[in-house]
């Protein structure tokens, strides 16, 4: 194969910068076909013994919305009682979640029980199952920002709850609840960055044995 142009691998670091997690969106509609293109890109991911573990529901129905959102806020008022003083104040100022304007919302699972791929490289590490999903997620993120959407994935939540309420296998694990639709702004530094909450480290950490 052909080694790709020098402008092909800017585009694509530069893409990668921008790929932000997203909280801020507009309400404005994603078109059909697009969302479809994103979803598409699964097929396209590697997955341990070609297992394809993944499971995709969209949260479409305005009571599973509202059952989604009510959880994510029960769990965050929760989370926030583990911070005192200056960091609670400065966690109750977050926005960690762009579920309510966001026009899109899809729970990505793993099928933990899955028999394709015949057991082949999860036998020993089953949690590879799961890796792979979120591999999956990560080039739909990349294909998403190439094309002017932004994503954002919601983590504080009761996944138990989640699964129940969504009516899911009971073999299936909540691996992410993506919040998809156009931002509001574009910036290649994490929001929790510019509020302040953390920084990234300058070097990567790498250790020799």
């Amino acid at each position: 194969m052909e080694a790709f142009s020098n402008s092909f691998r800017s585009d694509l670091s530069q893409l990668m910068r921008w790929r932000r997690d997203v909280r801020r969106f507009s309400t404005k509609p994603v078109d059909e076909a697009l969302l479809m293109q994103c979803l598409d890109t699964f097929r396209l991911a590697p997955s341990v013994g070609l297992s394809e573990p993944w499971r995709i529901v969209r949260v479409t129905s305005p009571d599973a919305r509202a059952k989604a959102i009510e959880n994510y806020q029960t769990a965050n008022a929760e989370a926030l009682k583990g911070y005192d003083g200056e960091k609670a104040a400065m966690y109750s100022g977050l926005k960690l979640s762009g579920m309510q304007e966001a026009p899109e919302h899809i729970a990505v699972f793993c099928d933990d029980e899955t028999t394709q791929g015949s057991g082949l490289g999860a036998t020993t590490m089953p949690e590879m199952r799961r890796y792979s999903v979120v591999g999956a997620i990560n080039l739909m993120w990349l294909h998403a920002r190439a094309n002017g959407l932004g994503m954002g994935w919601v983590s504080i939540l009761d996944a138990p709850r989640l699964c129940d309420n969504l009516d899911v296998p009971p073999n299936w694990s909540l691996i992410a609840y993506l919040c998809i639709g156009w931002p509001e702004t574009n910036s290649t530094t994490p929001e929790l960055e510019t509020a302040g909450w953390e920084h990234r480290r300058p070097d990567l950490h790498i250790e020799s044995r």
